[in-house]
């Protein structure tokens, strides 16, 4: 099962209503990927592991659809993410619940308070600054990655441990377009899902130089979406209510809208993602436009897409978090939270380009992606390898990996897979080499 036949599912399941089919069906699918997976470049050294997910993440869904007569269906997914080594729903990264230094370190998430540089402060200011940072990073005093509390306990995939973490939605089809409503994988994230050269698999995928924080929003709850498939154009529109409690409507709000038209050799989208945070202010939004072209015996992928969030998502209250946790941080906290706010404000541009070639049981992916910073400090990430796959049958392929990550200045990414995050390295700047090697059936 490709990727991006689970991708097209996964916004509106959008199938010809004229087309004949049974009254009532239910498809039970899945994806069992797992391997040999090693990180260079972490704290503890390297990483080497059993990991779910090298090439896509483990999964099992139920999908149904039931004619209900003159041209409209019912349909409905539910999909259940876990790890195919251990059986858990969520995941944590080989770093653990470490955090990037430049949200962590005093002298890089503060570098002045009221215009002295950070290592001029009085030592008692220092120390409390970095207390509190700690606390806000770790959920302690000493500054211990761990998984328990503060931003640590955030990394990784679906903490929460939600069953139908990847999909569960239902909706539909009608003469003019299909209505769909649950969680559901955003527009532009399908566009940049479209036009990855790898579609999203292993370390090479475009997204990985990117995912703490997130540059896209890939899935969301409480969505609604009507999409429309003419021929070559497959198009969508998504609202999202926030749905944050104690808030006003705008809080956590969404909206979105892609469209994309495939034809003999080629093809080209656009798509638009833009999110309110818990206060209603504009946060994550992203504009993503992408086209292939078959070259020869495969085809040229490239995508380009702008990063822009101004107001992070979930940080408004670690002021009062702290001063919670001790009292005596209360002068510090607000500037604190000001610090971590700034840390996690994205401007920047994602570029990606690569080239895939199929030839019989043969896949061939090369790439290379950046991560372009626009602020200040110039946080780049690039990377770049090569994926092979073997098909051993139509549902079974051995998988190797080999990509390189280059961090710049304060950056410090460390590759994943598609079903795990990659974390960071051990410090701003320093590199990381993944290699991967799995086997993935699908069913």
């Amino acid at each position: 099962m490709k990727k991006l036949t689970l991708v097209a599912t996964a916004i509106m399941g959008l199938v010809s209503t004229t087309a004949a089919m049974a009254q009532s069906t239910v498809t039970i699918y899945g994806v069992l990927d797992g391997g040999y997976n090693h990180v260079t470049g972490l704290r503890n050294g390297t990483a080497n592991h059993i990991a779910s997910g090298i090439i896509e993440g483990s999964r099992f869904g139920l999908r149904g659809t039931e004619d209900i007569g003159g041209g409209y269906k019912a349909i409905f997914t539910l999909e259940n993410r876990f790890e195919l080594d251990t059986g858990s729903v969520t995941n944590r990264p080989p770093s653990g619940g470490q955090v990037p230094d430049r949200l962590v370190q005093g002298n890089l998430v503060l570098p002045t308070v009221n215009g002295v540089p950070f290592g001029l402060l009085p030592a008692a200011t220092q120390g409390a600054l970095q207390t509190a940072l700690n606390i806000a990073a770790y959920g302690n005093a000493a500054g211990t990655p761990g998984t328990t509390g503060g931003l640590g306990a955030t990394v990784g995939v679906n903490t929460a441990g939600n069953l139908f973490d990847r999909q569960a939605f239902a909706g539909l089809i009608t003469p003019f377009g299909a209505f769909t409503l649950g969680r559901q994988y955003t527009p532009g994230y399908i566009v940049g899902a479209s036009f990855d050269a790898s579609q999203t698999e292993s370390s090479l995928a475009a997204g990985q130089v990117a995912s703490f924080p997130p540059s896209f929003d890939i899935r969301l709850s409480n969505t609604i979406q009507y999409g429309i498939k003419l021929d070559g154009l497959t198009a969508a529109l998504m609202y999202g209510a926030g749905e944050v409690a104690g808030a006003g409507n705008s809080a956590g709000r969404f909206y979105g809208g892609m469209a994309m038209y495939k034809a003999n050799g080629w093809g080209a989208g656009i798509g638009y993602n833009a999110r309110n945070n818990e206060l209603g202010q504009k946060s994550l939004t992203n504009t993503v436009v992408g086209a292939s072209i078959d070259i020869g015996p495969g085809a040229l992928y490239g995508q380009w897409a702008t990063v822009k969030d101004e107001n992070p998502t979930g940080v408004s209250g670690i002021a009062a978090a702290l001063t919670a946790a001790s009292p005596a941080l209360a002068g510090v906290a607000p500037i604190v939270q000001a610090g971590i706010t700034n840390g996690l404000k994205q401007d920047a541009n994602l570029m990606h380009i690569g080239y895939r070639l199929t030839s019989g049981v043969h896949t061939v992916v090369v790439a290379y992606s950046r991560y372009d910073d626009k602020k200040a400090a110039d946080n780049d990430t690039s990377s770049y390898g090569v994926r092979y796959s073997y098909a051993l049958s139509k549902r079974t392929s051995l998988n190797a990996v080999l990509t390189r990550f280059s961090n710049k200045n304060q950056a410090q990414a460390a590759p994943g897979g598609n079903g795990f995050l990659g974390g960071v390295t051990a410090n701003a700047g320093v590199d990381s080499t993944n290699i991967a090697l799995g086997i993935r059936h699908t069913f």
